[in-house]
């Protein structure tokens, strides 16, 4: 069965091919925009579905992974900084803080859901200066990353503590569910 990764990130893909399986990576054409008063799990796990769908409908007899990732904080929604003002006013406001990373996974194929999955990953970040933050930004250039940080690399370095079932999840993909979702569409993984 082929095996379709509905996203250009490049930090999905990198995680998906951890698993060894062979995958094709197809743009959903997504919009990713929020509904009024939509509350950010709802957000994250429409669009997982949506992107998923997208793909499936166009491929029906592929697997298809759709997944989105959102940064929730103070009741709002973070997204990608993409400029490097909005990143560092972005760590700056979370600046010793408990921030909950939400992860949404859905595995389909045509019209058939294998599966949705919401990991909540919660990261407190430590008490940063303006020369951390002003550091960190220049070294990583994080500004495709929502909540402006790559724990996979130094960003590891701006936090107290990580709460979390799957430690992929906050990367982009959570491997673990993924996995699970993946035996049950009939791939066979160890």
């Amino acid at each position: 069965m082929r095996l379709v990764l509905a996203s250009t990130s490049r930090y999905r893909r990198e995680l998906l091919e951890r698993l060894g399986l062979p995958f094709d990576c197809i743009a959903p054409g997504v919009d990713e925009t929020p509904r009024d008063d939509e509350a950010p799990e709802a957000l994250v796990e429409r669009l997982a579905r949506a992107k998923a769908g997208a793909v499936a409908r166009s491929m029906p007899d592929a697997c298809v992974i759709g997944s989105d990732q959102l940064a929730a904080f103070d009741g709002r929604v973070l997204g990608k900084p993409g400029t490097p003002e909005r990143a560092i006013a972005q760590l700056a406001s979370m600046s010793g803080r408990n921030v909950a990373f939400l992860t949404a996974l859905c595995v389909m194929r045509g019209e058939h859901e294998f599966g949705l999955y919401v990991d909540r990953t919660v990261v407190r970040f430590r008490a940063l200066t303006a020369a951390d933050i002003e550091r960190y930004i220049v070294a990583e250039r994080p500004l495709d990353c929502a909540g402006s940080f790559k724990s996979e690399g130094r960003g590891i370095t701006l936090f107290d503590a990580v709460e979390t079932n799957d430690p992929t999840a906050l990367i982009g993909l959570p491997l673990i569910a993924t996995s699970r979702l993946l035996r049950n569409a009939g791939f066979a993984l160890p």
